[in-house]
């Protein structure tokens, strides 16, 4: 196997998953897909492409460091890092085309850190025996595919030759299907919008107001989406964030399982990526079924959005906390801000007559902002009179964002 070339990734322990991982590997060449045997066993000797010697080798302290100690736990995470490290160089020579992985616990430790180093749109594939618990540690906020084997990954037999079978040619499909590249001079300028179900409409309009001129990626805002969008943002794949749906923030400090964590709109405080948002669905804290829910919240205000998510509506101090934190994230930022409040409403549910509607509680959000905001040249507060999914609200975020990102002839000729 020419190992320069670019090709399909076939990575685990082939001392103990030799088996299917050699199956996998001939399906994907009897699809005519290139492939790389690479063990990553921290007591192997098969026969593959790369040995396991050769990739414990780009650990930072050896071979030995990987292969030359006793402990199971430790050796692990070394070859996991060594893993990391060959990949990343790798990547860089054009030599990756795509991945695919087996493993229990250990293995998908071993690869996953791997895996999430190629970038989106590289197939990646798991096949791991942790599939059908919590995926988030490995997966992160990739597009990693994972798949469930059904029987341990130990012994080929009906069951698991169809699985690995299934996944194997998945991503042979997703190797030798790609979706065309976009065409130089064709490409627009990305940019990302958060939405809840509850801001759909305001997303959604803003989305259809941009599409001539830009190229409008939503991200859900339950956490992972949030994460999402602040990397992409952060590694220069966004022109601008249109943050519409900050409920991350609120979930975050109220501890909701919407949480994103604290580095929430970073990518505009640390790099200055221009940022156009708003406070939609801050109004809310997300929690699971109804029935889990902690005893201190149940007087609490609550709509039931389906059997495993229940929202909890804002109190006026959580609203004026996720406010705080919100201009404190924007006064940071060394490029463009243009922050939009909808007195009218800040979700489908805040509105006269429904569920969540408490202006108290939202002239406590628009307060903090207020008093906390530092308004300047590049840095605006408009307090609007429309709900968020007013038409009128909508119009009035895409004019924003027109007026902050430059198109591209505008760069073009601005350049010259």
């Amino acid at each position: 196997m020419n190992t320069d070339a670019p090709a399909a990734w076939v990575v685990g322990t082939y001392d103990t998953k030799g088996d299917e991982l050699h199956y996998m590997a001939a399906l994907l060449r009897s699809a005519g897909v290139p492939v790389l045997t690479v063990d990553i066993g921290t007591r192997s000797k098969s026969d593959v492409d790369m040995p396991a010697r050769t990739v414990a080798a780009y650990h930072p302290l050896g071979a030995d460091a990987v292969l030359g100690v006793d402990d199971r736990g430790v050796a692990v995470t070394a070859m996991g890092e060594a893993l990391s490290a060959l990949v990343r160089e790798k990547l860089v020579q054009g030599q990756i085309a795509g991945m695919i992985g087996a493993g229990g616990s250990g293995g998908s430790a071993m690869i996953a850190p791997a895996m999430r180093l190629l970038p989106i749109g590289r197939p990646k594939l798991l096949v791991s025996t942790m599939a059908a618990g919590d995926m988030a540690p490995y997966v992160d906020v990739v597009d990693m595919t994972s798949v469930y084997p059904v029987t341990d990954i130990a012994g080929l037999n009906r069951l698991s030759r169809s699985v690995l079978a299934n996944a194997a040619h998945a991503l042979a499909g997703m190797l030798l299907f790609a979706a065309p590249a976009v065409a130089p001079g064709h490409d627009k300028p990305a940019i990302g919008l958060t939405m809840f179900g509850v801001t759909t409409p305001c997303v959604q309009a803003v989305r259809g107001l941009l599409a001539d001129r830009f190229d409008p990626q939503i991200f859900h805002a339950n956490g992972p989406g949030g994460r999402t969008i602040e990397r992409l943002a952060a590694a220069g794949m966004l022109e601008a964030i249109v943050d519409i749906t900050t409920t991350e923030v609120g979930q975050h400090l109220a501890g909701g399982i919407c949480d994103a964590g604290p580095t929430r709109l970073d990518a505009a405080a640390r790099y200055g990526v221009p940022w156009i948002g708003s406070v939609g669905a801050l109004d809310m804290i997300n929690w699971g079924a109804r029935e889990t829910i902690a005893p201190q919240y149940r007087e609490r205000i609550f709509h039931v959005h389906n059997a495993n998510v229940t929202l909890m509506r804002s109190t006026a101090q959580e609203m004026a906390a996720a406010g705080l934190r919100i201009a404190e994230q924007l006064n940071r930022s060394p490029g463009p801000v243009r922050l939009l409040l909808p007195a009218g409403g800040v979700s489908m549910l805040d509105a006269p007559g429904l569920p969540f509607h408490d202006p108290a509680a939202n002239a406590a959000l628009f307060d903090a902002l207020q008093s906390t905001f530092v308004a300047s040249e590049t840095h605006q507060l408009d307090v609007l009179p429309w709900h968020i999914n007013d038409p009128t609200f909508a119009q009035t975020v895409a004019r924003h964002v027109q007026e902050v990102v430059p198109s591209p002839l505008e760069r073009e000729t601005a350049a010259n």
